[in-house]
């Protein structure tokens, strides 16, 4: 599933094209994703204009002049195809349409965005903008992991006392939103950390150390357009490239990359998920 820097970038890549335009007209091709889409939400979208897009965990905002806000989440394999525009000397001209293209946006510029989502895990929703922070998939989100409100005392507090292993603290979106298996495995290793360490047990030191190599994991990876593992793709239609310096996910029974050390990369299962570490680096 995309995690905070694919979303990252995926928003970065659809905001050129997006911002300041008008949705010509909406074309909504199903009644559901994950989820109903809501009311009559082809009409609601069809002649707004976009304000803006931001990021709020690994959920696209884009708001609208109407004063509501489209909610997209991607899911294991939504994509965010645009077509229409110029790139330099080369078009981008409008493809057929694909079996999986569950919602269209014409813009008046004359580009289009197809959001196509073979596996429909997908999301999107209509919020109030002014209400956003009671929508029921963003209230219990805790802060930005590159925010000013995650910070070392933070982190600290929420962690203290906790009985469960760290990699599953860290994934928990009500302590930090928009971090998912892939940077949280990379961010242990880097820590030193094993991922079955009771979070409450480990030292204020370790735990206050953990802040800037979050923010430092997840900026390389913004950086590199994001990791392309299955489904994703950027924007372009182009892939991420943050998979070829993973030093331990996905590296099951390769050398560590740790200079001097002569382990290999173990996995184990946490709650349902991989959990990629090296057993002499990681304690």
């Amino acid at each position: 599933m995309p995690e905070l820097p694919e979303v990252e970038t995926v928003k970065a890549g659809i905001t050129p094209v997006m911002e300041g335009h008008v949705i010509a007209q909406a074309q909504v091709n199903r009644p559901d994703l994950r989820w109903p889409f809501p009311d009559r939400m082809a009409e609601r979208l069809s002649g707004q204009r976009v304000l803006g897009l931001r990021r709020r965990s690994k959920y696209i905002l884009v708001d609208l002049e109407s004063a509501e806000t489209l909610l997209i989440h991607l899911g294991m394999s939504g994509r965010m195809v645009i077509s229409g525009h110029t790139v330099g000397d080369f078009h981008h001209v409008h493809p057929a349409p694909a079996k999986h293209d569950h919602v269209v946006f014409e813009m008046d510029s004359g580009v289009r965005i197809t959001f196509n989502d073979a596996r429909r895990f997908g999301a999107m929703d209509l919020m109030q903008t002014a209400a956003q922070d009671d929508h029921w998939l963003i209230r219990d989100l805790g802060p930005e992991p590159l925010g000013n409100g995650f910070n070392e005392s933070y982190l600290i507090s929420r962690l203290a006392g906790r009985n469960t292993p760290i990699k599953s603290a860290l994934l928990d979106q009500r302590i930090v939103s928009g971090l998912g298996n892939i940077y949280v495995c990379e961010v242990l290793f880097r820590a030193g950390i094993h991922p079955k360490r009771k979070a409450g047990q480990i030292s204020a030191k370790r735990v206050a150390s953990l802040v800037p190599l979050i923010r430092q994991v997840l900026s390389e990876a913004i950086a590199a357009g994001g990791s392309s593992l299955r489904d994703y793709r950027q924007s372009d239609g182009e892939l991420g490239y943050f998979q070829h310096v993973f030093q331990v996910y996905d590296r099951e029974g390769e050398q560590c990359a740790t200079h001097g050390c002569d382990r290999v990369i173990q996995r184990i299962v946490q709650s349902g998920r991989s959990s990629f570490f090296c057993p002499q680096c990681q304690r």
